[in-house]
């Protein structure tokens, strides 16, 4: 097992999942009194282990059509678009 390769998607998830939409929705489950906690843990873990099964693949078909360095640039250029455009309406439609 490539022991680099695994700690840098661990950590490159965990730190984007962490207060992230997903953890807050599963805070929200797991803070009710009435409901298992183990059954929160189970059903967010597994939709994760999904997810993430739904990227391995995508970008496993997608490496056939795009190159990684394309695929980079456009993941980046997303990123830094849905930032700007938190950051605007953050700053303008906030007033």
């Amino acid at each position: 097992m490539e022991w680099k390769l695994f700690a840098t998607v661990f950590v490159s998830v965990f730190v984007a999942e962490m207060a992230d939409k997903t953890q807050l929705v599963t805070m929200l489950f797991a803070a009710d009194k009435a409901v298992s906690k183990w059954l929160v843990f189970l059903g967010s873990a597994s939709a994760l282990v999904l997810t993430s099964a739904i990227g391995v693949l995508a970008g496993t078909l997608l490496a056939q059509f795009v190159s990684v360095k394309a695929m980079s640039i456009i993941a980046g250029s997303g990123f830094i678009l849905i930032g700007a455009w938190t950051l605007y309406h953050g700053l303008y439609q906030a007033q």
